[in-house]
């Protein structure tokens, strides 16, 4: 008998005898002599029997994992059954090595069928000191097979990575899946600051397996929607497990792993792990990717500052991560290549977007995903699939774990055990890499119906293209509009010069350089080329620029050289050498170095060429105008920092200091641009610049008016009154006016801003006050916003130098984000006093249409909460609130109530916006005086409020109470004031009239210092049943008679530098202007009907004690001396009252 023989035999002994000489005849000839040599017949038919499963089926796999006979501990045989090519031992051997086995010997086999497919065996030995269940118990042995084999499988064919973690499944007899788990919790970590390496956890993992055991158990129990048990108590159970297993871990670094490990199981709210997808024929498999929403506040060591929210993605495609500051939050995604860091760029971006996002509905959010398996960047077309591949994965693994709408209910994700409160709202927007995704997210979010539909990316085919808009250029010119109305310099109608970084084909800078036919752009570069035109015809350049910006895809290469001025040229960044004529010297101002070489006359010669650095260096020290920010990179830093520090190491070869810039004005279209501190170098050196949060967020603004738009009009499509097609076509109509409401939002936070840097220095206490309010709260960590700390205020109390415009803008932010956190619980975005708010919101058309789909709006509150606080802090001030808090003790609310009824009252808004008229007709500064005579008659009317009226402020009533008679008292101040208050009105009267502010309005504001008596003056009015006139008659007759009006201006001009200062300046103003008050209704009720304020206060005197007479004559006195100190003035008040008291 021959091996042949004993084959046929096992085969019939195991199948019906047609079958078993049908197997014979196929394989009988098939196996090679080796094998015949290793292996009986009998254990060829158990190979035989997986061979014909993998029939047919090319790169198909089995395994068999085996104890054979007389085996030595930790000794195993694995077989590999493959279907096609053959599999080499250096793509084996490594996988095998990772799983926690030593290769002893591999003995491969071809099986050569008679139908020509290539089949292959591989026999491994195998060896470790893991391998576990050495008994033979065929229950677990049959189910560490089964770990074991899907593991490899998994491995092998890319579903699970491949390293170190896979050795738990040879040791633990974890799954790969929940291995999996504890890869992508490890790769969090460390994207989150844990220092150790993935190797070093892979280990610690290892050498406490049992350990590991009970963290992939507290995740089941945590996360199985099938769980059956008391979770919560279970788990705790189980995390005492953990904490008294540590107890016996000996290395402190391992601990520290492990609790971190727990910790983060714990810290996860939900996860997508047990959700499945299903194929055409109905087959389900788990998913390729995974999705862990977290607390990061529960996440140990993570740095500062913690989202409310945060979602990691984990898969061996692709790596992504969304962090979100509040429950309505927006941002872009961005396809990112920082694998090692890219939670640190998303975190570094997204404080940006907070800041940025304060002028919108939602706070700041950011995203960004790595593609993890390389593909050949010079196939355009397939880097680009990868990209779109990995963008979905992400996309659908953030919304498996969001909750959805439906019906205006909340339907939670299937299979997803939740450990948070209720959260429906995410969008996302382009960003880096992702600037044309926007269609194929919202594709994803109505695969899955989600509530937003197209509105879940803004930007898409239908929606605002920023690019054609070109606002987000418009915005940040806004703010170089501004910078330049300060120095008396029209960018519309006047040239200036510009340098900037980017191109014509750019969204910023291609729209930034088309806002004015009055640039003289002297040179500028992107990352292909460096332009220069060191003496520019303004009207011929801009035609130029216009028709390579109408080109598609244009570089500056295409650039017309007949409209380059002589000495200029267009050079590629790959030069060896750039020429440097005397005109591009003259234009950038470079001039010789130290060093150099000499020249005949002994001066330094420039040398008569420059690399490419050298040259853009060159052209961001330039002295222009403008620095005009439209690219992509950090080109400016401070002195005190390094290239490191800034984390953009492809420009550290031409990044400049900010103290060295040359430049007047930067606006910094592109995010970025300059380092925080880069800022407030060239600030302190007296540059004009915001942050990159100001200039550019009207992009993020039109995105979320986009947003919220759509959403508005989804409700009027489901409710039948628009089809899809009407929709879009509404969409486009509105374009100008989304455009202009934004821009809005722009020129106004520009103007708070102006109004900040008028008295930075004065009031460089009060911020500094507000900083530890905020620091106090936990609102705000100084050191990462870059902002001054005390010793260095003390620097600046010392030498008169306020914030700077960048550290205000940062301060603007939080302010806003403080208002918008208690304004939005609180009851006042419900008050039918400012559901015009809502309304202001949207374009006009669709408040003629659709305000009853605007009242069911799902973030009307939001939307009027963020109305409410742009405007209170635009006009209040960054500390305005926190002053009035101060001083009164209210509740924020509250105040935001009072104020939002005084500027009704008096018409603030209306100042505002006349000021904005008068740009470049009135001198900036004159523009600042009308708007901060509006803000603090405001202030003062606020104050006014929080005494007199009942609390809470019921707007809508003291509005109807008080506006009509304000005005009317208002318009009656100039016959009526005397003295010094008619010569003080007469000049402010006559000064904003000689700078240009027309005669009605002058007339107006100029009576502002004294309007808040109008208050006063109706209220007793209205209590005592006189006429507006005779009450305000005898208010300024007593106010010139006993010189209250002269104490009044001394009180006002007391110190008020601390807060204790400020507190009792304003205490006893107030306190003045009641007596004042409570002095005119005792006048007016002596003498009779018809008398004029001269023969009430006379009849008045005639009544009232001896007592009363001295007091007015002490009055008197006080008020014709020449002292201001406190002590006198509050004897003027006691006096007063004393005297009020006595009547």
């Amino acid at each position: 008998r021959n091996w042949s023989d004993d084959l046929l035999d096992e085969l019939l002994a195991a199948y019906d005898a047609g079958q078993a000489r049908r197997l014979h005849r196929t394989y009988v000839g098939a196996f090679s002599d080796g094998y015949k040599g290793d292996f009986p017949a009998a254990e060829a038919v158990a190979d035989i029997a997986r061979l014909e499963t993998l029939h047919g089926r090319d790169g198909a796999m089995d395994l068999a994992l085996r104890t054979p006979r007389g085996a030595a501990k930790g000794e195993r045989r694995f077989k590999v059954y493959r279907i096609g090519a053959p599999m080499t031992l250096s793509s084996i051997m490594p996988r095998l090595q990772h799983m926690g086995m030593t290769v002893t010997d591999e003995r491969p086999y071809e099986v050569q069928c008679l139908d020509g497919q290539r089949v292959w065996i591989y026999d491994f030995g195998l060896t470790s000191p893991l391998l576990a269940y050495e008994e033979p118990r065929p229950e677990l042995l049959a189910k560490y097979r089964a770990t074991f084999h899907d593991a490899f499988a998994a491995i092998w064919s890319g579903e699970a990575e491949d390293d170190g973690f896979n050795a738990l499944v040879t040791a633990g007899d974890i799954p790969w899946r929940l291995v999996a788990v504890l890869r992508a919790y490890a790769r969090y970590l460390r994207q989150g600051g844990l220092t150790f390496s993935q190797i070093y956890i892979e280990q610690a993992l290892v050498n406490n397996v049992d350990i590991a055991r009970l963290l992939v158990h507290r995740f089941e129990i945590r996360f199985d929607p099938a769980y059956a048990g008391d979770r919560a108590a279970d788990e705790e159970k189980v995390r005492h497990q953990i904490i008294e297993a540590l107890g016996a871990v000996n290395s402190l670094d391992e601990d520290r792993i492990l609790s971190s490990l727990s910790r983060i199981i714990h810290a996860t709210q939900r996860t997508n792990y047990y959700q499945s997808t299903v194929d055409d024929d109905g087959n389900k498999s788990s998913k390729s990717y995974i999705s862990f929403k977290f607390d990061p506040s529960q996440v140990p060591d993570l740095p500062e500052p913690k989202p409310a929210r945060e979602i990691w993605v984990y898969s061996p495609r692709v790596e992504g991560v969304h962090l979100r500051f509040g429950a309505v939050a927006r941002g872009g995604l961005r396809w990112s290549d920082r694998r090692e860091d890219l939670r640190t760029e998303i975190l570094g971006l997204v404080k940006a977007q907070t800041v940025k996002n304060t002028v919108i509905v939602p706070t700041g959010a950011k995203g960004g995903f790595v593609v993890r398996r390389p593909v050949d960047v010079t196939d355009r077309d397939a880097w680009q699939a990868e990209g779109i591949a990995c963008y979905r994965i992400f996309i659908g693994a953030l919304l498996e774990i969001t909750d959805n709408l439906v019906a205006g209910k909340v339907q939670p994700p299937a299979d997803v055990v939740r450990h948070d409160d209720d959260d429906t709202y995410l969008v996302v927007a382009a960003d880096k890499g992702t600037a044309t995704f926007s269609d194929i997210a919202n594709e994803v979010a109505t695969s899955y119906g989600f509530w937003l539909g197209d509105a879940f990316a803004s930007g898409g085919s239908v929606g605002y293209d920023h690019k054609a808009m070109g606002i987000t250029a418009r915005g940040a010119w806004e703010s170089v509009k501004r910078h330049f109305r300060e120095m008396a310099h029209d960018t519309q109608t006047q040239d200036f010069t510009v340098v900037g970084v980017g191109d014509m084909s750019g969204d910023v800078f291609g729209n930034g350089m088309l806002l004015s036919e009055h640039i003289q752009l002297v040179a500028a570069f992107d990352h292909r080329h460096i332009f220069l035109d060191p003496t520019p015809h303004a009207a011929a350049a801009y035609v130029e620029r216009r028709r390579l910006f109408d080109l598609p895809r244009s570089s500056w290469a295409d650039y017309d050289g007949e409209f380059i001025s002589e000495g200029g040229g267009v050079w590629p960044r790959t030069a060896k050498s750039i020429p440097i004529s005397e005109q591009i010297r003259a234009a950038l101002g470079i001039e010789s170095q130290p060093g150099d070489e000499a020249g005949e006359d002994g001066a330094g010669k420039v040398a008569d060429s420059m690399t490419p650095a050298e040259l853009m260096k060159a052209i961001l020290l330039a002295p222009v105008d403008l620095l005009w920010n439209g690219g992509i990179g950090t080109y400016v830093k401070a002195s005190t920092e390094n290239h490191l520090d800034v984390g953009d190491r492809a420009n550290d070869a031409i990044r400049v200091d900010g103290a060295a810039l040359r430049c007047k004005v930067i606006g910094e279209g592109g995010n970025l641009g300059c380092t925080q501190l880069g800022r407030i170098e060239y600030a302190l050196a007296g540059g004009r610049i915001n942050t990159d949060a100001i200039d550019n967020s009207a992009g993020v603004d039109t995105s979320d008016h986009e947003v919220n738009i759509k959403i508005l009009l989804n409700r009027v499509r489901d409710d039948g009154l628009i089809d899809d097609a009407g929709r879009s076509v509404l969409l486009a109509e509105m374009t100008d006016e989304v455009g202009a409401l934004v821009l809005a939002d722009n020129y106004n936070q520009n103007a708070a801003l102006a109004n900040e840097a008028i008295y930075a220095a004065q009031m460089l206490d009060v911020d500094q006050r507000y900083m530890r309010h905020l620091v106090r709260q936990g609102r705000l960590n100084r050191t990462i916003e870059f902002l001054p700390s005390d010793r260095i205020l003390a620097e600046r109390f010392r030498d008169g130098v306020g914030l700077t415009g960048p550290e205000l803008s940062v301060l603007l932010a939080y302010s806003k984000i403080e208002l918008a956190d208690v304004l939005v619980d609180s009851k006042l975005p419900d008050d039918e006093a400012v559901h015009h708010v809502l309304y202001d919101y949207f374009p006009t058309r669709l408040q003629e249409l659709y305000r009853d789909q605007m009242d069911d709006h799902p973030l009307r509150r939001e939307i009027v909460t963020t109305g409410l606080v742009n405007t209170t802090v635009n006009i209040a001030g960054i500390t305005g609130v926190f002053r009035l808090q101060e001083e009164s003790g209210a509740a924020l609310d509250d105040l935001v109530r009072a104020h939002v009824a005084s500027c009704s009252i008096f018409g603030v808004q209306a100042v505002w916006a006349l000021a904005a008229e008068l740009d470049n007709v009135v001198p900036a500064t004159v523009q600042a005086t009308m708007r901060l005579e509006a803000t603090r008659l405001a202030e003062r009317s606020t104050r006014w409020l929080l005494l007199h009226a009942a609390q809470p402020v019921d707007i809508g009533e003291e509005v109807a109470r008080y506006r009509d008679g304000a005005a009317a008292v208002i318009a009656m101040l100039p016959e009526q004031m005397g003295g010094n208050d008619v010569r003080a009105y007469a000049d402010r009267r006559t000064e904003l009239e000689s700078e240009g502010v027309p005669a009605d309005q002058a007339a107006r504001i100029a009576t502002f210092p004294k309007a808040i008596a109008a208050l006063d003056i109706v209220k007793v009015a209205h209590e005592h049943r006189h006429t507006l006139r005779e009450v305000a008659e005898v208010y300024h007759f007593l106010a010139e008679e006993l010189a209250l009006s002269a104490m009044l201006e001394r009180i006002i001009a007391l110190p008020r530098g601390g807060r204790w200062q400020a507190i009792a300046r304003a205490t006893l103003r107030d306190d003045f202007n009641a007596l004042h008050a409570e002095l005119t209704a005792d006048v007016l009720q002596c003498g009779v009907k018809g008398d004029d304020a001269k023969a009430r206060f006379e009849a008045w005197k005639s009544c009232i004690a001896e007592s009363q007479r001295r007091a007015v004559a002490m009055l008197g006195d006080i008020g014709s001396g020449d002292a201001q100190d406190l002590a006198t003035l509050v004897v003027a008040v006691r006096v007063l009252r004393g005297m009020l008291a006595q009547g």
